[in-house]
């Protein structure tokens, strides 16, 4: 009998599968997750943890999970992403 090693792909993105990345290995939540919650309209951790779950276990997970929410912010909504709101409020 011949194991073979299950990979796990998000959703196609520009046509091509995308392997997930997990964030949060206390609830399994994936970078996929986090992005489809920025789509959803999360803002912040809090809003993460509060709509996945995540940080609330352990909480080694929440500096990782918001870099990947900003960077998605970033690109989908630039005034919804607060780090760069400040940075150019203090650039006015």
């Amino acid at each position: 009998m011949h194991l073979t090693r299950a990979k796990i792909f998000a959703p196609p993105i520009f046509g091509c599968l995308v392997a997930a990345m997990y964030i949060c290995l206390c609830n399994a939540i994936t970078d996929r997750q986090i992005v489809e919650a920025a789509h959803g309209g999360a803002r912040t951790d809090e809003d993460l943890a509060h709509r996945l779950g995540v940080g609330i276990t352990c909480g080694r997970c929440r500096s990782c999970a918001k870099q990947v929410l900003m960077e998605t912010l970033a690109r989908i909504a630039p005034d919804a992403c607060p780090v760069q709101a400040v940075a150019a409020g203090s650039a006015a």
